[in-house]
């Protein structure tokens, strides 16, 4: 039975009961499932202060589980980049763990693959993925059975429907992203990584298309989406139109970002702060094959 440690790096578990169901209903999967001992702690907005944070980050580590998942995302890990032991994380991989989450847990993940060349996995968190109530949804099956899969070392590719105009596409490179906001906070840092050729995922919450596509077209005046075989897009949600849109969306955004540019830049991946996601291995080199508008993506 793999063992898994729920800990809170980031913003703080609003309440108990939740994070309680998620840990009964990742024992229901088959994992020996116990929470960090400050997976409860409070510190303003955060999951305890930042030596607290600090701490449970680096014992998790130390103890090297099978999976160490986010208890939740927010914000919090930027505060704690410059103090982080690396090694021992990597070493924590070396030992098998899987660190797991996505949001604000991309920090970690692009650190990791910057300080280490480490693969983590950008994937679920114990609130919301697996603590909805019945009533909300429940667990869903699809972020349920992938994440399982990816933890179990089955899962080795997934599959998506995108829009029209990239059938032949047949590219190789090294898989990185996550949240766009948290990514862009990183550019120009030591936390940053360098990654030539790769295959970038992108997504994020409660931000309006102007400000996705301001997004891109830093990343894309950086230099960073020129050096990409290609742009995988996940899900942006949670925005609100404004009165002053008068037709401009996320679709007209993306499609402003694309005449710019021509590395392809396909939408449609199941990934963000939406239900399902699928569970994506950051660091790891895939293949990306598009048939008509079925995309592939193995590793």
């Amino acid at each position: 039975m793999p063992d898994l440690t729920l800990f809170t790096p980031a913003g703080v578990v609003p309440a108990a009961p939740p994070l309680r169901l998620a840990l009964r209903r990742l024992r229901a999967l088959g994992f020996d499932a116990r929470l960090d001992e400050a997976a409860l702690a409070r510190h303003q907005r955060f999951g305890g202060d930042d030596d607290a944070r600090l701490a449970a980050l680096h014992r998790v580590a130390a103890a090297a589980p099978s999976v160490a998942m986010a208890a939740r995302g927010g914000y919090g890990m930027t505060r704690l980049l410059e103090r982080i032991d690396w090694n021992l994380l990597a070493r924590s991989v070396e030992r098998g763990t899987r660190w797991v989450g996505h949001s604000d847990l991309t920090a970690l993940h692009m650190g990791l693959l910057a300080h280490a060349g480490a693969r983590s996995w950008a994937g679920p968190m114990a609130i919301d993925d697996f603590s909805r109530t019945e009533e909300a949804g429940g667990v869903d099956e699809v972020t349920r059975d992938c994440f399982v899969e990816a933890m179990g070392g089955e899962l080795e590719a997934l599959g998506f429907r995108s829009e029209p105009g990239f059938d032949g596409l047949d590219v190789r490179g090294v898989l990185w992203g996550g949240n766009l906001t948290v990514l862009l906070s990183l550019l120009g840092t030591p936390h940053w990584p360098t990654v030539k050729g790769g295959i970038l995922f992108l997504e994020d919450v409660n931000e309006h298309p102007y400000r996705i596509e301001r997004g891109l077209l830093q990343l894309l005046q950086a230099g960073v989406l020129t050096r990409c075989k290609a742009v995988l897009l996940g899900a942006f949600s949670a925005w609100k139109p404004s009165p002053l849109d008068r037709g401009y969306s996320l679709k007209t955004a993306v499609a402003r970002v694309r005449e710019q540019t021509q590395v392809p830049l396909l939408t449609g991946l199941p990934f963000g702060h939406v239900h399902p996601k699928v569970t994506l291995p950051v660091g790891a080199r895939v293949q990306l094959v598009v048939q008509g508008r079925d995309v592939l993506i193995g590793w």
